[in-house]
């Protein structure tokens, strides 16, 4: 069993920087892979991001490319999301997971276990 824990989230102007941190407790973290995934309302979960077990491995949605960072610190078992020159349709419930196998995944039934989500806001 795996715990996962994210904080970071708030509200922004559009323009701004958020970094998600997602702190996870339990089996060992570096056996997972990582991902970040989004719910807005009236809209299908989304993938957004994923890391590999030993964070040399990423992939994000084309919509976050280039504006958003995965990264890893096994020491401290925990994924970040850094967050770059947000929009407001960057607005959801922001959600991490952890992936049983190591390598990336990009769809959501692939994940084990998932954190209870925090919710980001961008205002325009």
């Amino acid at each position: 069993q795996v715990q996962l824990v994210e904080s970071g989230g708030g509200l922004v102007q559009a323009g701004g920087s958020l970094r998600l941190s997602c702190a996870a407790s339990g089996r060992t973290f570096s056996n997972y892979a990582m991902g970040w995934f989004r719910h807005a309302p009236g809209k299908e979960r989304d993938f957004v991001a994923t890391i590999s077990w030993s964070g040399r491995t990423t992939s994000y949605a084309d919509s976050v490319k280039g504006r958003f960072t995965i990264s890893r610190d096994n020491a401290k078992n925990t994924v970040y999301l850094q967050m770059n020159s947000l929009k407001p349709e960057d607005t959801a419930v922001y959600y991490c997971a952890a992936n049983r196998g190591q390598s990336i995944a990009v769809r959501p039934t692939y994940y084990d276990y998932w954190g209870q989500g925090t919710q980001v806001t961008v205002s325009s």
